[in-house]
């Protein structure tokens, strides 16, 4: 029994992963607390203690007893004589444990393994956690076992991981015993043990894929700076080279593609745009939007959007079915984009050339002028500082500005004043139906 004890304890620790103590120490307390039971259920309170004896691989349960010189309460005492038998050194007043082996019940038996192995399951679930915890955002491997409530089980090999509705990848489906990968987003400790989370919607998927794929990458000489994604459809990544002799676009590509067919395999058939990434926000922006062409960018960096002009046959491309690029786009620069044709801003030009126009001494030459430097709106003339209104303008002097703002604040005032009077009648009609 000794020796099969000390070899299931070495099993369950290779198996498990859990370490030799931490098995003993579940042994210990089960046996101590179906003791602690048994006792009790006999209206005899005694002091316990267990120890595993590793010489003898066996399990051992002692009593404490106080060593008196008479006996009066043998479950408490004993007596000087019997105690120097135990222990040479026992003097009077001293506590020594006495080695017992209780009749345990087959009740407290079948107890003391649901605790062994509840406390094993609790060691295991540690070493779990711990191992995982490190491996956080790293790609993992595994097996369908089963689908639960749309969440897809998968055994990893020492546990199982769950891969939440949320984190699948629409018009996905998977089979049981099927290979599946996908990154490890989040580990939770939960009463049940620790409960690791997979993805394989996030887009830090796809950049582990291109991780384990192009070897430059993995070397630190291509760097991914960002990535956008719209999960079984299309995803945007940015790439950047710290070799100027490498291009990034081309080494995660491949060889004839083969590199991101790979990819595109495992994602089954998502599309992937590589773009090189740029320290210039234009030029990044216009990287973005590829497979469209741009013809002119409007930055406005206190907002931090932009205005892409394309010609009038690009417009679909650059926006996109269901306005996907130009979202993605956005997402990959983390810059708001508006995109317009060359038709649409000639336009918008005439009309606000010709609501300048209608401004006191100002001719069509000062409206283009106000016009492409940023001057859009009566708003724009009448609030500006009237030293760079007349440098834009191509003004004389700072006070024929300010004849110009001061015409441009009546025209606002004399708007406001028919927007209100247009809503007037209105408002009177809704008192008489209340009325």
């Amino acid at each position: 029994m000794a020796t099969e004890l000390s070899r299931v304890i070495d099993s369950v620790s290779k198996d498990k992963g859990v370490e030799r103590g931490a098995i003993i120490a579940a042994i210990e307390e089960a046996v101590l607390s179906a003791a602690q039971k048994l006792f009790r259920m006999e209206d005899k309170n005694k002091e316990l203690e267990v120890h595993y004896n590793e010489e003898e691989a066996d399990i051992e349960l002692f009593e404490f007893k106080t060593v008196v010189q008479e006996v009066k309460d043998p479950d408490l005492e004993i007596s000087i004589e019997e105690a120097k038998e135990l222990d040479p050194e026992a003097g009077l007043g001293d506590l020594i444990g006495v080695k017992i082996n209780p009749d345990f019940t087959r009740i407290a038996i079948q107890n003391a393994k649901q605790k062994i192995l509840q406390k094993l399951k609790e060691a295991e679930g540690k070493v779990i956690y711990e191992e995982f915890k490190s491996r956080k955002g790293e790609l993992v491997s595994g097996i369908v076992r089963r689908i639960e409530k749309k969440n897809v089980i998968v055994d990893l090999g020492r546990t199982e991981a769950i891969i939440p509705q949320i984190q699948q990848v629409p018009k996905e489906y998977y089979k049981a015993k099927e290979r599946v990968r996908a990154v490890l987003i989040d580990i939770k400790e939960t009463k049940r043990g620790p409960q690791l989370i997979l993805s394989r919607a996030h887009p830090d998927f796809v950049r582990r894929l291109f991780e384990a794929e192009v070897p430059e990458i993995t070397e630190g000489i291509v760097e991914i700076k960002s990535i956008s994604r719209d999960p079984g459809s299309r995803t945007k990544i940015a790439v950047a080279s710290k070799d100027s002799d490498v291009d990034p676009v081309g080494a995660c590509v491949g060889m004839r593609g083969s590199r991101v067919q790979n990819i595109i395999q495992e994602l089954r058939g998502e599309k992937i745009d590589i773009v090189p990434w740029s320290s210039d926000p234009a030029r990044f922006v216009c990287n973005a939007l590829s497979p469209a062409r741009v013809n002119k960018v409007i930055i406005d960096e206190s907002n931090r959007s932009m205005e892409v002009i394309v010609d009038d046959d690009q417009l679909s491309l650059a926006i996109g079915r269901r306005g996907q690029n130009v979202r993605l786009a956005s997402q990959l620069t983390e810059w708001r984009i508006d995109i317009k044709t060359e038709s649409q801003v000639k336009r918008e030009q005439q009309e606000v050339v010709s609501l300048l126009m209608t401004l006191p001494n100002v001719g069509e030459v000062t409206a283009n002028l106000l016009y492409n430097e940023g001057f859009h709106s009566l708003e724009d003339i009448a609030f500006s500082d009237p030293e760079t209104l007349a440098k834009s303008g191509g003004l004389k002097s700072e006070e024929d500005a300010q004849k110009i703002q001061v015409a441009a604040r009546i025209a606002l005032k004399d708007r406001l004043e028919k927007m209100s009077l247009s809503e007037q009648p209105s408002n009177q009609t809704e008192e008489v139906h209340e009325s």
